[in-house]
C-alpha cells in the first residue's frame, strides 16, 4: 500500500444465510488486528443498513456501542460521525461470508470510492463466488481436475432434467446453488426420486444451480496467501465428515474432525500445495484464500475456491496458521499490508 494504514473496518454480516456465521467470523478477526497499529471498526451491513456496532482505538479497549445508539456508515466517502467526530476509513477487511462481501459487489463499491480493501478484486470475487463459472475457468487446466456438471437456471425446462442428470452424472450426486456457502442449499441426491426436491431447495438460495458428480475420495483443503513478496500455501488440512458431506452442522457444530496438518504423503501434500498456488495465480487471486478438493484414486479434484473464507475460532484457516507456527495477528497484518 502506498499510503500506511491507520483506520480498519471491518465490515461483517451480509444479505445471505450465512450472516451469523459472518459475524462469528468479525468477532475473531477483530479482536486479532493488531491493536498497537491500527484503529479497528466493526461495521454490521445487511439489507442496505450499514451500521457502526464497536471500535477499539489504538492501544486501547473496546467499545460496544448500545443497540439504538449505533451511528450509521455515511456510504458517500466510506466514514462515520463518532462522538461529533468524522471518522474516514482507509482500509475495508471484508469478513461478510454472501451477498454482497463476497460476490464481488462490496468490493466493487470500495474500488469505486477508492478505499484499499482486503482479498480479491471484485471481478475475481464475482467469478470465483460462483461454483460453476469458477470451475469453467478451470476445465481446460493440466494441473487439477474438475468433476462433471450440469447448469440449471430457474426458469429452465424441466422435461427429463432427472433422467438425464442420472444418467450422464451418475448416483449419487450433489445439487447445490452456484453461489453462497457453508452448505445452505446443497443435497447429496442418492436416487433419482429425490432429484426434484433437492432442486427445489438449492433454488431457495438463488436462481442458478448445478448438479455434480459425486467424487469418492479424501475432502482436503489448503489456503494462499501473498506476503508482499510471493504466494505462499498454509498446511493442508483433511476433512472427515461425521454426516453425508461437509454440511452445515458438520462445519459449525462439531460433526466432523478435521486434521491438520493432514495425515498424507509429502508427495501429495506438495501436490495440493502447489497446485494451490497455481489456482491462485490463474484466477487472479489476492489476499487470502481457501480451495477444496477431493483427492480420488484418478487424480485431484477442485471443489471450489473461498475468497473470504471462515475465520471464527473454529475455522479451517486459522488452524493452519497456528501449525504453521505463525501468530494470527502478525498473519492478519501481512494480510492487510499486502492485499
Amino acid at each position: 500500500m502506498s499510503t500506511p494504514i491507520k483506520t480498519i473496518a471491518v465490515i461483517y454480516g451480509s444479505d445471505s444465510s450465512e450472516w451469523e456465521v459472518a459475524c462469528r467470523s468479525d468477532e475473531f478477526t477483530s479482536s486479532r488486528i493488531d491493536g498497537t497499529k491500527y484503529d479497528v471498526y466493526e461495521i454490521f451491513a445487511r439489507f442496505g443498513d450499514w451500521s457502526l456496532v464497536a471500535y477499539r482505538k489504538q492501544n486501547s479497549m473496546r467499545v460496544l456501542i448500545p443497540e439504538g445508539e449505533r451511528p450509521q456508515i455515511d456510504k458517500t466517502d466510506f466514514s462515520v460521525v463518532l462522538d461529533s467526530e468524522k471518522v474516514k476509513f482507509d482500509y475495508a477487511y471484508i469478513m461478510q461470508h454472501g451477498t454482497p462481501g463476497e460476490n464481488g459487489k462490496m468490493q466493487g463499491y470500495l474500488e469505486m470510492i477508492g478505499v484499499p480493501h482486503s482479498g480479491c478484486n471484485s471481478f475475481v470475487a464475482a467469478m470465483t463466488f460462483d461454483k460453476y463459472s469458477c470451475k469453467s475457468y478451470l476445465k481446460d487446466v493440466d494441473f487439477v481436475k474438475c468433476a462433471d456438471d450440469i447448469f440449471i437456471r430457474k426458469g429452465d425446462p424441466t422435461d427429463n432434467l432427472a433422467q438425464y442428470a442420472v444418467e450422464r452424472l451418475g448416483l449419487p450426486m450433489f445439487v447445490k446453488p452456484t453461489d453462497g456457502g457453508s452448505s445452505f442449499g446443497v443435497t447429496k441426491v442418492k436416487s433419482i426420486e429425490d432429484f426434484q426436491t433437492a432442486v427445489d431447495y438449492a433454488f431457495s438460495e438463488g436462481d442458478m444451480i448445478m448438479a455434480e458428480a459425486a467424487i469418492v475420495g479424501r475432502e482436503l483443503t489448503c489456503a494462499v496467501y501473498f506476503d508482499g513478496t510471493q504466494n505462499v500455501a498454509l498446511p493442508v488440512i483433511e476433512i472427515i465428515s461425521e454426516n453425508e458431506f461437509f454440511d452445515y452442522e458438520a462445519k459449525y457444530n462439531g460433526h466432523s474432525r478435521e486434521v491438520c496438518p493432514a495425515e498424507i504423503s509429502d508427495s501429495l501434500r506438495d501436490l495440493i500445495q502447489d497446485t494451490s498456488k497455481k489456482i491462485y495465480a490463474h484466477l487472479g487471486c489476492a489476499g487470502l484464500v481457501r480451495v477444496d478438493y477431493i483427492c480420488a484414486e484418478d487424480g485431484l479434484y477442485f471443489l471450489e475456491v473461498n475468497t473470504i473464507p471462515g475465520m471464527t475460532s473454529a475455522s479451517l484457516v486459522p488452524k493452519m496458521v497456528r501449525t504453521a507456527g505463525m501468530d494470527m495477528t502478525d498473519f492478519l497484518s501481512t494480510i492487510i499490508e499486502n492485499s
